[in-house]
């Protein structure tokens, strides 16, 4: 029998913000162990939580970018269970009235992972959201050989959590999803959704079902997953996992479940909570939310999303969907896309450049493209002296090398000062008209119907001119005077 997997997701998302959810301490990462706290966040007798309004527009502004619809009034209860990392002994939350409900996350071809992009079954799907609603995070537990030491520091950080509809079929599908996510959280501001650091992690449901039947099988829930290629093993893992145990007669169980990597196994942790279990009641130290200001506010800070800015793209400068979606899949290097080619004869080239040499070079190097060395305006200038045939393609990469060594912005200069000056046209002529009449053969051949021999032609050219006639030009003048 053939199974149908179907998965849904909650992932939870640290915010930008400078203090916690419901405190005024700092929400930083990398501080000493308990040095961000107060009566507050560590729960203390008597002590009373504010609201974080910056929080509270960070999570409209996901929504907006996200196509919510936001609640026009959101209120607060208490998410009650017990865990060391918990103080309070129960979680700050929104049951009844989130601040975001629907909506959907476009699925980004460049987010797949690289060995299935060829291979999409469902291109242009949009994941519908269930709900965003925001809470406090818990503190971070360490587990040592004989002890477990508890920090706090994390412990009321502002957390959204993003939950999706069962609308997920693959684990190449789940990857997708948390890279657009991601692309969109960072975008518009609202997070910087870094798994490693522990801002953005995911919850993984799965179920499996007979094929050609529509009732969605026991879920198992997967916690607490923190990289998008061990979500893709956990998923694969435990698809084929739930189907050998229907294969084999067993029954599944709504269940919680943990993913060890080392073992590559999914093991069980605990029976699945329901929502009874965690006695949710209406926060009573919290007014509701009327959230028409802040929702006008979050209206004005609206960025541009990537699947926009690739079409803007396309339009604004031709480029070819590929390279639009390449260069518009972060923010900080569609930016410095745009520096460099807005206003430039030759926008697509520009795009070459950046796409071909500049990206290759800042992985190569390990740098974002925030510390590039070479400024937007120094590419746009070294193009320039391509399409002026100033340089050819091989001397303006020494040139670019050059500028990644010692930056500078008088590029024309540099490409003179190395030697690139380009050769005299009437040498350049006088020098095809040579070649031209001692490969007579060369010639016939390209006038009986082979233009690709010319290839020979101009690179005789460029060898007499000594690398500084420029080759498209060769071509065009040796096209002309054989046609």
């Amino acid at each position: 029998m053939s199974y149908v997997p179907t998965i849904g997701l909650e992932v939870h998302a640290q915010l930008n913000t400078n203090t916690k959810m419901f405190c005024p301490c700092r929400a930083n990462y990398g501080e000493e162990p308990n040095t961000l706290v107060c009566p507050v966040c560590l729960g203390l007798p008597g002590a009373m939580p504010v609201l974080n309004g910056g929080a509270i527009e960070q999570t409209i502004l996901t929504g907006l970018m996200l196509g919510c619809e936001i609640n026009p009034v959101s209120t607060w209860d208490r998410k009650n269970y017990f865990y060391p990392d918990m103080p309070k002994n129960f979680q700050l939350t929104q049951m009844d009235l989130p601040l975001c409900l629907g909506g959907g996350v476009p699925l980004y071809e460049l987010a797949y992972p690289k060995d299935a992009q060829k291979t999409i079954l469902n291109p242009g799907k949009v994941v519908r959201l269930n709900r965003i609603h925001l809470e406090e995070d818990v503190g971070k537990s360490t587990h040592h050989a004989s002890y477990t030491s508890v920090d706090f520091n994390r412990a009321g950080t502002p957390l959204m959590e993003i939950v999706t509809e069962p609308d997920l079929d693959t684990a190449e599908e789940v990857v997708a999803y948390l890279g657009s996510l991601r692309q969109i959280l960072v975008y518009g501001g609202v997070s910087d959704a870094d798994m490693e650091k522990g801002q953005m992690r995911c919850d993984v449901n799965i179920s499996v079902r007979p094929e050609g039947t529509t009732e969605l099988g026991e879920k198992i829930e997967l916690k607490n997953l923190n990289s998008p290629s061990a979500i893709r093993r956990a998923i694969h893992y435990e698809v084929e996992r739930q189907i050998g145990v229907l294969e084999d007669g067993g029954t599944l169980k709504q269940s919680t479940w943990r993913w060890d990597d080392d073992r590559g196994e999914t093991l069980e942790m605990r029976s699945k909570e329901n929502s009874d279990d965690y006695r949710y009641f209406p926060e009573p130290d919290l007014l509701p939310v009327h959230t028409a200001t802040l929702k006008a506010k979050a209206e004005a800070r609206l960025p541009e999303l990537p699947h926009q800015k690739e079409v803007r793209f396309v339009e604004a400068y031709g480029l070819t969907p590929y390279d639009a979606s390449v260069l518009a899949s972060e923010g900080a290097l569609a930016d410095w896309y745009e520096q460099s080619a807005k206003g430039h004869p030759a926008p697509k080239k520009v795009a070459n450049w950046v796409t071909n040499n500049l990206l290759g070079q800042l992985n190569e190097t390990s740098l974002e493209i925030t510390d590039c060395p070479i400024s937007p305006q120094a590419l746009g200038a070294l193009v320039t002296l391509v399409e002026d045939a100033a340089v050819n393609g091989n001397q303006a990469k020494e040139v670019f090398h050059s500028l990644w060594e010692t930056p500078r912005e008088d590029v024309a200069a540099l490409a003179i000062e190395m030697g690139f000056e380009p050769a005299d046209d009437s040498e350049v002529e006088a020098i095809i008209d040579e070649v031209l009449a001692a490969n007579a053969e060369v010639v016939a051949e390209i006038q009986s119907g082979n233009p690709k021999a010319a290839g020979r032609l101009v690179g005789l050219v460029m060898k007499q001119s000594g690398g500084k006639a420029n080759p498209r030009m060769v071509s065009e003048s040796i096209a002309a005077k054989l046609a």
